[in-house]
């Protein structure tokens, strides 16, 4: 065997080793960016049971609310996205503009709207106490984040 060949050989063998570890590492590699992805907008909390009686007075309707995140460093313009429940009562943010790096509260009942709370000027609560989903759809209706509970009563 000549020396060119056995070096092309060497070269090849290196090559498809190479070829071959890229291969397995790239999967792994997409994987942990995709656990460690914080999504752009999310809902980042919901209090769907208001505190106390539910009295249907405007206190405790605003104590019933979903918090939205931006967890980007720029605003982001919520005007047209929808915020919905299981039972298809629906929310239309209207010429809103959520901030970078900050979250609205969007109350069920109603008030004046400002930069950190809005409101659905309801007269009714909308959230399910014991089991529903909250969905956020974006302008053009493509689901953005969910966010689902089920309570459980205890039995004595």
């Amino acid at each position: 065997m000549s020396a060119s060949s056995t070096a092309r050989r060497i070269a090849a063998t290196v090559l498809a080793a190479g070829a071959m570890v890229s291969v397995v590492a790239l999967p792994a590699s997409a994987h942990d960016g995709d656990r460690h992805r914080t999504p752009k907008v999310e809902i980042s909390a919901v209090q769907a049971d208001s505190p106390g009686r539910d009295n249907r007075t405007v206190r405790s309707l605003n104590a019933e609310w979903v918090e939205i995140t931006n967890n980007t460093r720029h605003a982001i313009n919520l005007d047209g996205w929808t915020l919905k429940d299981e039972d298809g009562h629906r929310y239309t943010f209207n010429d809103y503009r959520l901030a970078g790096r900050s979250t609205v509260r969007v109350h069920t009942g109603e008030g004046r709207d400002t930069r950190t709370d809005l409101f659905q000027d309801r007269r009714t609560y909308v959230w399910d106490n014991r089991s529903d989903t909250a969905t956020l759809r974006d302008d053009r209706g493509r689901t953005i984040d969910t966010e689902s509970w089920v309570r459980h009563h205890h039995r004595r």
